[in-house]
């Protein structure tokens, strides 16, 4: 799969991905946020991924293409680590609503926010800073 057409939406912060096989995705900017490939968020395999909170009003301010197979997306809260494959953003476009949901979930079962000001939020943002010492993180 190869994708045809990419559009930011900066009004309804959604990612348009078209592919050659007809398929297309409206993905949102937090979705795409919260679901970033990078070891930052995954982690370094199963059962290490990093509840990200707080994004609902994350943007994006660039994304560029990576060769012929991915596409590195840099989000307003400065996380531009994730290389998105179009592999990737088709496999989570087909199944946005059940990892949205799922997602939701996790934060609900941590008493996390999507809200950025949430003071719920804090042990989560302390956490991520002092997890990964070789990134700056803004926000």
């Amino acid at each position: 799969m190869f994708p045809v057409e990419i559009l930011l939406h900066a009004k309804s912060r959604t990612l348009t991905v078209a592919f050659d096989d007809g398929s297309r995705f409206d993905l949102p900017f937090e979705f795409l946020r919260v679901l970033s490939p990078s070891a930052d968020v995954a982690g370094h395999g199963p059962g290490e991924e990093k509840l990200q909170v707080g994004k609902r009003n994350v943007t994006i301010v660039s994304a560029e293409p990576v060769g012929n197979y991915a596409l590195r997306i840099a989000f307003s809260d400065g996380h531009d680590t994730g290389l998105y494959s179009w592999e990737y953003l088709a496999e989570i476009g087909m199944n946005r609503e059940e990892l949205w949901r799922e997602y939701l979930g996790k934060l609900a079962a941590a008493g996390a926010s999507r809200e950025p000001d949430d003071p719920a939020n804090a042990p989560f943002l302390e956490q991520e800073q002092s997890s990964c010492p070789s990134h700056q993180h803004h926000g």
